[in-house]
Order: C-alpha cells, then structure tokens, then sequence
C-alpha cells in the first residue's frame, strides 16, 4: 500500500467511525431499506460538500498564510477529535434527534461532517489525490451507515459511545501524525 492510499484510508476510516456511531444511534429504533438510503445519501452528501468546503477553505489559507496553512489545517483535526472525544464522553446524551427527516436529518448530518470540514481543510497538506479522497469518503460515509443503521439494535448504546470515542482519538492521531510527519518533512 503506497503512502497516499494509507492515508487517504486513515482518513475515511475515521470519519466512517463517526458516522458509525450516529447511524447505530439511529438504528437502535428500527429502520427500513428507504429510510437507510434517505439517511446515507444525506450522511455522504454532507459528508463530501463539508471535505469540498474543508479543501476550498484550505486553498484559501495556502495562498494567505503559506506553509504555516498545512499546521493551521492539521490542529483543526486535531481540535475536531479532541471535541468528538469530549461529546463521547460527556454523561449526557442528547436524544430526541429524528434523524430519518427533516430537520434532524439536516442537523444530524451537518454534525457529523464537521470532522470533514477540518479533514478537507487539510487534506490538500497531507499529499493525497482530492477525487480519490473524497469517493473513499463518500464511499466509507454509506457503508458505515448502513452498518450502523443495521446494527443499531443488537449493538446498542455502548457501541454508540465508543465508536464516536475511537473517531475522535483517531482523529487527534492523525491530525497529530500528519503535523509531526510535515514537521519532519517525512512522506508529506
């Protein structure tokens, strides 16, 4: 596996982690084959247009701030997975979302792709092929939520708060490693 395909799929793994825990949190209510489709091709659109948004975000501050852009865009990661590991965390859940319209649909989608967001932003810094990221995130996007939205009911909650937990430590990783590897001039 050639350097850019690792970490175009460290990338899509961590948000696929993320969508994961929504879609159980979903899915432990019961959901049928429409519902899944409605709820993926939102997850992905949101997923794809907050990584688009991320890029152009990051092309700006490339041509305003230079070199420093790639760090400023790789502490956004890093700040976005702190943020998902404070929300698995915290005690409180936050319920009462019907993410299979609407406006839930529209704002439960919208959270999840805030991680996307700082990954765009700083995807252009880690040298991988945008068209290539952006299918393997979209990719990742419907398929962990259709796991999710399947195995919402066997999993449960515990399943829910640990894959958000795991997809902001990942996130801090990589945001971290991506910082040191640039750092370093390593691969980037």
């Amino acid at each position: 596996m050639t350097a850019a395909a690792l970490k175009i799929a460290i990338v899509a793994f961590s948000i696929g982690l993320d969508v994961f825990a929504v879609s159980v949190g979903a899915g432990m209510r019961g959901t049928d084959k429409w519902l899944k489709v409605r709820i993926g091709a939102a997850f992905a659109t949101a997923e794809v247009t907050m990584t688009l948004l991320g890029v152009a975000l990051g092309t700006l501050a490339g041509k305003l701030l230079g070199d420093v852009a790639g760090y400023v865009g790789f502490t956004a990661l890093t700040g976005v997975g702190i943020y998902m590991v404070y929300e698995s965390i915290r005690s409180e859940q936050e319920g009462g979302f019907d993410l299979s319209r609407g406006w839930g649909l529209f704002f439960g989608a919208l959270s999840i792709s805030l991680d996307s967001l700082g990954i765009g932003f700083s995807i252009l810094f880690i040298g991988v092929p945008l068209i290539v990221s952006v299918i393997c995130i979209a990719v990742a996007s419907v398929i962990s939520t259709a796991l999710g939205l399947t195995l919402g009911r066997a999993l449960g909650a515990r399943a829910e708060d640990s894959a958000g937990l795991w997809a902001g430590i990942i996130l801090i990783a990589t945001g971290a490693g991506f910082a040191a590897l640039k750092y370093f001039h390593v691969g980037i």
